[in-house]
């Protein structure tokens, strides 16, 4: 089958991999690279990365709804996208004989959008999954081809859980493909009474707030580890926090102070007396560091015992 494949991050590379071993892939279509002004050099996707190893032509428009003729201009069989990042027109989604696929990192008709990964641990929710579907003007709303679900463990971040459905939609994909090959597709409506929405990630999104409980503070660091990092405020510096852990015992202390220091952690109050317990911090233009080193370093003169958090 002749495939025309859309894609950026890391999320996509192994379901590319997976596609380009029994099929031929005609294009390959990513975002424009990046500009890095640190490394003063442009930064390819992931995606474009592995095009280049594999010898598949590639396409990056600034914007495709302006450049779809060299889409429309190409004979292909099927599109497939992963975290691609563009709104596709319904010209390009229809021009293929199979119509366009989309391999979506939750189990729809939840999390709809751009961001089910990582609010799905944010949410604290005990599973996810790909669903692999098809695609349609209005955003992953398309009939389902394949749905598969994995646990959400109490170790996972966002890094982890994104590598796992990674693997898992690379699994799925040429099972698809050959369903729609011989027409033994049977696409299932999603739920309309069951939408949910996954929105993109703001800056507000990463501000840690104590006046929530442990658990949910916990969460929220989970989902937000390692990109774009959960962070809090301490004497006027943005601290970004990658490792905690839910404390065993409970404080009277209001929400939002340092109750407790120990060699590898500092406790902070949360909500109904829960407790949190950072782990691994960072400072601004520092690299990552565990609570321990912190101490030892400028951490000794910044976190103290009833110190509190700003707000």
């Amino acid at each position: 089958m002749k495939i025309i494949f859309m894609g950026t991050p890391e999320f996509a590379v192994p379901i590319l991999e997976k596609i380009n071993s029994k099929h031929q892939v005609v294009l390959v279509v990513s975002q424009p690279d990046t500009y890095n002004k640190k490394k003063k050099k442009y930064l390819f996707s992931p995606v474009k990365e592995l095009a280049i190893r594999l010898g598949l032509p590639i396409f990056q428009p600034e914007k495709i709804k302006d450049e779809q003729e060299k889409i429309l201009n190409l004979e292909a069989d099927l599109i497939i996208t992963a975290a691609y990042g563009q709104f596709i027109p319904k010209e390009i989604l229809n021009h293929p004989r199979y119509r366009s696929i989309n391999v979506h990192g939750s189990l729809l008709p939840k999390y709809r959008g751009g961001a089910p990964i990582q609010r799905s641990i944010i949410n604290g929710d005990e599973k996810t999954g790909i669903s692999i579907i098809y695609m349609t003007p209005k955003m992953d709303a398309g009939d389902i081809l394949m749905m598969s679900e994995i646990p959400i463990l109490e170790s996972d971040t966002s890094d982890s859980l994104f590598e796992k459905l990674s693997l898992l939609g690379s699994e799925m994909i040429l099972e698809v493909i050959s369903d729609l090959e011989t027409g033994n597709v049977k696409p299932l409506k999603q739920n309309p009474s069951e939408v949910t929405f996954a929105y993109n990630l703001t800056k507000e999104d990463e501000l840690l707030d104590f006046n929530k409980t442990a658990r949910e503070v916990f969460n929220r660091i989970r989902g937000l580890n390692s990109n774009p990092g959960a962070y809090f405020r301490l004497d006027g510096q943005d601290l970004k926090v990658y490792g905690s852990m839910v404390a065993s015992y409970k404080t009277d202390e209001g929400p939002g102070r340092i109750i407790n220091l120990s060699k590898d952690s500092f406790d902070i109050s949360c909500k109904d007396g829960t407790v949190l317990q950072i782990t691994e911090i960072q400072l601004p233009s520092k690299k990552r560091m565990t609570v321990r080193d912190f101490f030892n370093g400028s951490g000794r003169n910044m976190i103290s015992k009833n110190k509190e958090i700003e707000k």
